[in-house]
């Protein structure tokens, strides 16, 4: 008996499904957590995270609600479904946790981040990066004879194309706030 020599997993009627399983990817999810404001529920969220192992590839926190003392947690982290709703159940359970909201998988999502900057260069450097920078819409919010400071609010995405530009040119340093992100409509 010879063995056949058939492709791995070339059919659909193969016994062996061996093609890559596309529904476990891992990609990025943007959950929204609505908490209340008081000291050491971040410490408690963020605990959860590292405790399992997870990463988290932005954050951002702030009050929404002065008069309820709630905050508004947004959290972009990646995984597959299956670790993402783990994420979930496991946030929910939290006691000082209202709401846990997975905005990718919600709907359609506007998410925003803020970055300053700093780029520094003399000559052409620096004509070029100004020019950068208009096309970009970002605005000049400090001005030295040696560099600049650039605001500029967009896509993670456009942020980091954006310093890309600006790494030949001169960049000195960068801050960024992380996403922001709320449902459309």
């Amino acid at each position: 008996m010879s063995a056949l020599r058939i492709k791995k997993g070339s059919t659909a009627h193969s016994a062996y499904n061996l093609r890559a399983n596309y529904g476990e990817l891992d990609e990025p999810h943007t959950l929204a957590l609505l908490v209340d404001n008081e000291a050491g529920v971040l410490a408690r969220v963020i605990g959860l995270f590292s405790g399992r192992g997870y990463n988290i590839e932005s954050l951002t926190v702030a009050e929404v609600d002065h008069t309820g003392h709630l905050s508004r947690i947004t959290i972009v982290t990646r995984g597959t479904p299956q670790v993402i709703e783990q994420i979930k159940a496991q946030l929910g359970r939290i006691v000082p946790v209202h709401e846990v909201h997975d905005l990718t998988v919600e709907g359609q999502v506007v998410e925003r981040e803020l970055a300053l900057i700093k780029v520094g260069g003399t000559g052409e450097k620096r004509v070029e990066a100004l020019r950068l920078a208009d096309i970009f819409r970002a605005h000049v919010v400090d001005s030295t004879l040696d560099s600049f400071v650039f605001q500029l609010t967009g896509t993670s995405d456009k942020i980091d194309a954006f310093a890309d530009l600006m790494r030949p040119l001169g960049l000195i340093e960068m801050a960024r706030t992380g996403v922001a992100a709320l449902s459309r409509g």
